[in-house]
């Protein structure tokens, strides 16, 4: 289990760290977060819960020494939720121990690893597993025990990663919402080794000038799992199977500066899932600074969304187009404000999203987020959350 691994992880890297030296800095902070969602529409799936109510406590701790080259770093999850059994759940998101030198460093532990610069998807974003539970958007990430070695040169930084211990993703349980109307069958994994299979990754990224590049590549069990339909004996559905095969994926990531332009790429070629495919997601971002004469700015985001594979269910942004909006009131609240739509060009379908939050006092946290599916044509996994729109609203206690 990836708490009790953790706890006993945690144990031993904390005995690394000395005890009579001064740290330089040690701190604890996190959040308390009480959320409700609002469902209108009832759901497909007579068994799935109506409105919700769930809460979340995110501790974080962060300790660094020996004039700032050995770090540890602690990061918990915890959540209780009303209508999901599989959403009431705890997690290790990061515990890890890191040693900085001047052109290279060492991570080890369990960690999160961001690539990528597009707003709407995340191709090349793939050493953690998504935690679909937390969010549907897939930002939310679980944990993955990781060794990275970094080597920091003029030409770039070139890092090489050993992941051992698969994580499967997360999905919602029978009575949770954002889900297909259909049960949820025993994962299928294509090595013998099932969790036990050790993936690797080596990413080379450079910045110089107005470029920010990336190039990655990965052998492994792939995170997206493959979703299989079973039927019965007369053909009708009667469960989801995630299939997780073993994978190849070349990926590139870029993004120019230009003054108030940000143009953007990410392009991924998948090897071992079916056939071989490509996806890409591209575009930009221009911003209106000091808006109407404000501290407000204000950003238009455009992209182009584009998957190879023939299946709608899989690849639900085959030939899609992401325009957003962007509004950061610069105040001493913080506001923020992210509103889009993704709409495929070919059937119509459509996917509104907002996220939106402000500080309240020293140590709240107000955040408002909206999910809305419209059209989808039969066998798309739009179409099967038709009625799983939902407004959300957090109260987050920050300490």
């Amino acid at each position: 289990m990836v708490v009790r691994g953790g706890l006993v992880l945690a144990a031993a890297l904390l005995g690394l760290v000395p005890g009579t030296a001064p740290a330089q800095r040690s701190e604890w902070s996190g959040e308390v977060a009480l959320e409700a969602r609002r469902f209108p529409q009832p759901p497909l799936n007579p068994l799935q819960h109506g409105d919700n109510l769930s809460a979340a406590v995110r501790p974080q701790y962060y300790r660094e020494w020996d004039g700032g080259r050995r770090s540890f770093r602690l990061e918990l999850l915890g959540r209780v939720d009303q209508g999901d059994d599989e959403r009431t759940h705890a997690d290790v998101r990061e515990l890890s121990w890191t040693w900085v030198s001047r052109d290279w460093e060492v991570t080890a532990g369990i960690g999160r690893v961001f690539w990528g610069v597009t707003e709407s998807l995340h191709l090349v974003d793939i050493v953690n597993q998504t935690d679909l539970v937390e969010n549907p958007d897939g930002e939310d990430k679980l944990g993955q025990p990781l060794l990275r070695l970094a080597l920091i040169r003029d030409w770039g930084t070139l890092e090489a990663f050993v992941l051992p211990g698969f994580r499967e993703r997360s999905f919602p349980g029978p009575e949770g919402r954002l889900w297909p109307a259909l049960p949820l069958a025993p994962a299928v994994y294509e090595s013998p080794r099932r969790r036990s299979h050790v993936d690797g990754a080596l990413r080379w990224s450079h910045s110089t000038g107005i470029w920010d590049l990336g190039l990655s590549v990965f052998r492994g069990t792939s995170r997206e799992p493959r979703l299989v339909i079973a039927t019965d004996p007369f053909g009708r559905p009667r469960a989801i199977v995630p299939v997780y095969d073993i994978i190849d994926q070349a990926g590139v990531d870029v993004q120019a500066t230009l003054e108030d332009w940000l143009w953007k790429l990410e392009w991924i070629r998948r090897r071992g899932q079916g056939p071989d495919f490509t996806a890409l997601a591209a575009g930009f971002e221009y911003t209106f600074y000091g808006v109407l004469e404000t501290a407000a700015d204000v950003g238009l985001v455009a992209e182009y969304l584009y998957d190879s594979r023939d299946d709608a269910f899989q690849a639900p942004f085959q030939d899609d187009v992401f325009v957003g909006l962007r509004l950061t009131l610069n105040d001493v609240q913080s506001t923020e404000l992210l509103a889009g739509v993704i709409a495929d060009r070919r059937s119509g379908e459509r996917f509104y999203s907002v996220e939106a939050s402000r500080r309240v006092g020293e140590s709240w946290t107000v955040s408002l987020e909206g999910r809305w599916f419209s059209g989808g044509e039969p066998g798309s996994l739009l179409h099967a959350l038709r009625n799983d729109d939902y407004l959300q609203l957090e109260l987050a206690w920050h300490f």
